[in-house]
């Protein structure tokens, strides 16, 4: 464990020495926290339209006016509560982004830095190695979507409706973003491990890893379309799988992290 803290605050400090690593996920975060709040705020006060006056929302209303928490809500209300919970999927995106960009340079920036070579001559097992680099893409990539999670909930209470910030700390949001966000972000950046254990080249791996972006998009356009709702059963449903998943990316991960391919043949 000490070798593993002792190789994570390497990797703080590498991730310190090179901050446009996290351009992509600022990007992504602006993205996320913007685009709802020109939905459900900008565009009816421009529009001199109330949300509860068009008929599109009218399903958003019978809906979440249905649920113990946004029931105190008024039609207004309810709708925002609805648009600002429906895109807190997006907000999955945000520890995904970042665990790629950090995982990816971590061990292919190594490979190119010629800086892997004398920490694999160490006696660091490769479940310790590759422990330490899941868990040092993997904290900043939380805390990032934690930052920007407290940023969005302050616009929500400065700008919406009253009660509609307490109506988005429901079992399903807090799921989403601290359940669904997390697994996804670690399987992103287990891939990207993979990938880098056998590849010279950052964007490979990156590319690889952003397919687990993929099926959140399904999710987010499924639900825009009315296929179904992702509720909390099945926001469980889907964390369980991807723990799963994760287990076997882990064992995968430490099977083709050749160590003396990199020692005696990497170029």
């Amino acid at each position: 464990m000490k070798r593993m803290v002792a190789l994570m605050s390497k990797e703080f400090i590498d991730q310190r020495r090179n901050p446009m690593l996290f351009l992509p996920v600022i990007i992504v975060a602006v993205v996320a926290i913007a685009m709802p709040i020109f939905v459900a705020i900008v565009v009816p006060a421009v529009a001199g339209e109330k949300l509860s006056e068009s008929s599109d929302f009218q399903v958003a209303i019978e809906m979440y006016r249905n649920q113990p928490e946004t029931r105190g809500l008024d039609p207004e209300g309810a709708i925002q509560a609805f648009i600002f919970q429906y895109f807190l999927l997006i907000f999955t995106l945000i520890p995904v982004t970042c665990a790629m960009s950090v995982a990816a340079y971590g061990i292919v920036g190594e490979k190119q830095a010629r800086a892997l070579e004398p920490l694999l001559a160490t006696p660091i097992t490769t479940m310790e190695l590759l422990g330490a680099k899941v868990l040092g893409a993997l904290l900043p990539s939380v805390m990032m979507s934690l930052a920007c999670l407290a940023i969005y909930l302050l616009a929500v209470l400065a700008l919406a409706q009253p009660g509609v910030v307490w109506a988005m700390l429901g079992p399903r949001s807090l799921s989403i973003v601290f359940l669904l966000g997390p697994l996804a972000a670690l399987a992103a950046l287990q891939m990207a491990v993979c990938v880098s254990s056998r590849v010279n080249d950052a964007r490979t791996a990156q590319q690889v890893g952003v397919t687990v972006i993929l099926p959140i998009v399904g999710l987010f356009i499924s639900q825009l379309s009315g296929a179904f709702q992702l509720t909390v059963p099945l926001i469980l449903a889907i964390a369980v799988v991807l723990a799963i998943i994760n287990a076997g990316l882990m064992a995968l991960a430490i099977r083709l992290f050749d160590r003396e391919t990199i020692l005696t043949r990497w170029k």
